[in-house]
């Protein structure tokens, strides 16, 4: 297990207690059984989608047909933010006041460590008996199976995605349009690029270097110089990671010639991502780095000008996975209903719905999804991942190290540390880890 020496600030001690005790009004909590719960039935779901991005529309069908088709009992949806599930996961599913299914990120830091502390249930024997294991490609399993030491690319089934994603750079057409800047297909073009906007009094990147926008930036500029062996040691532990190696010193490095350069604003340090997000919708900045989750938002929110999309430029490596996934806490009271909402939301009326709200279905039918910019969204996914040129994120090896990487790029656009010693921060947590598994 990490071992971080972090203080827990008073506020998020506060936030985690509210949180808690807001729980406590809905009922409390079953045994770790699968057995069905006595008496009237509520299935208490939690997820942070937007309920106007592609997955808060799909999943907002999925419990229409969930009710549809089970009389009597009740969906209990609760929206949470990221940060809040992120911060208070493992005290909540410890307690008996967790949810039936939720959403939660996937990777050995999240997912994976959950699963190690025995927080959330086996799912493999529903996986084969549903065809979740059928519907799923070996690449999108990846981040759905963990072994006894949480990480991922295991032989037990902890989750299942029920969508894809990846990081790719959004662009405003007008704002290229109107100072004459081509789109990039090389990487010399793309900081071309953000040379023109520079020298035009425009910072390029929208970008929020509070929360994990900004680290995956830093990522992306590592895997340009990376290929599949180094992702495999740097995320699965099939071999030693250089800290000082070529791709991530080039990354740290580069990210802090991007701010020198004006490329990131010295301001982006304290922006959280939904006011990045909201600061390109509004015409602020001409591209925003960010992942497909953003898609549909965009294609839902943007009025006033044009946009498009394109995969970061030079890059055989790219920054994304399988969505985030379905869990089902060990404390769940309603575990066969918890399994059959996940079975519902990987339906082919509900995938098809995703893929035309700008989602990555897993399971459409491809001839169903009619809208064109989401077929480019898809086909570029198709793209990667039939390349193996899916990366996962920098946040995922180790327990607690999305919060190391926001401090490593917080310091970089500050100007407060110099690379190589953001590096080193980068590398002790790490390397405790890694030391932790016994590898």
């Amino acid at each position: 297990m990490l071992k971080l020496r972090r203080v827990r600030t008073a506020a998020t001690a506060v936030a985690v207690a509210a949180l808690l005790a807001a729980l406590a009004a809905c009922g409390s909590g079953g045994p770790d059984t699968d057995e069905p719960a006595a008496g009237p039935r509520t299935l208490k779901l939690w997820h942070y989608e937007s309920a106007d991005g592609a997955m808060g529309k799909a999943w907002a069908e999925a419990v229409k047909e969930f009710e549809a088709t089970h009389p009597g009992v009740k969906v209990a949806f609760e929206e949470k933010a990221f940060e809040q599930i992120r911060q208070s996961a493992g005290m909540i599913l410890n307690s008996d006041q967790a949810p039936d299914v939720m959403e939660y990120n996937k990777g050995n830091a999240t997912a994976g460590l959950l699963s190690k502390q025995g927080l959330l249930t086996d799912l493999s024997d529903e996986a084969a008996k549903r065809g979740w294991d059928k519907l799923l490609s070996p690449s999108l399993q990846t981040t759905a199976k963990y072994d006894d030491r949480g990480v991922m690319g295991g032989d037990r089934w902890f989750g299942v995605p029920d969508y894809a994603e990846y990081v790719m750079v959004y662009y405003n057409k007008d704002a290229f349009k109107k100072k004459g800047v081509k789109v990039p297909t090389t990487f010399d073009e793309f900081t071309a690029a953000m040379d023109e906007f520079v020298e035009a009094g425009t910072t390029p990147l929208a970008v929020g270097g509070a929360e994990y926008p900004a680290q995956q930036i830093l990522y992306q500029l590592a895997l340009s110089k990376a290929q599949r062996p180094w992702v495999d040691a740097f995320q699965l532990y099939k071999g030693k990671v250089d800290f000082r190696g070529p791709e991530l010193k080039y990354a740290a490095e580069t990210f802090a010639d991007w701010v020198r350069k004006g490329y990131i604003g010295k301001d982006s340090a304290g922006v959280k991502a939904e006011d990045m997000g909201q600061s390109f919708i509004a015409g602020k900045y001409p591209m925003v780095v960010t992942g497909s989750w953003w898609f549909g938002r965009f294609a839902t929110d943007i009025k006033d000008f044009e946009w498009g999309t394109f995969l970061w430029p030079g890059n055989t490596m790219h920054a994304g996975s399988s969505g985030n996934i379905w869990v089902v806490p060990a404390n769940a009271r309603n575990k066969d209903l918890a399994y059959d909402f996940i079975d519902i939301t990987m339906k082919k009326d509900v995938q098809n719905l995703l893929g035309n709200a700008g989602g990555i279905p897993v399971a459409a039918d491809p001839a169903a999804i009619t809208d064109a910019r989401s077929k480019e969204l898809i086909e570029n996914f198709t793209e990667l991942s039939g390349a193996d040129g899916l990366a996962f994120y920098p946040d995922w090896p180790a327990p607690g190290y999305y919060d190391v990487l926001v401090s490593g790029v917080q310091n970089l656009i500050n100007g407060t540390k110099k690379p190589d010693q953001v590096l080193d921060e980068l590398a002790g947590p790490y390397q405790e880890n890694l030391a932790d598994l016994g590898d």
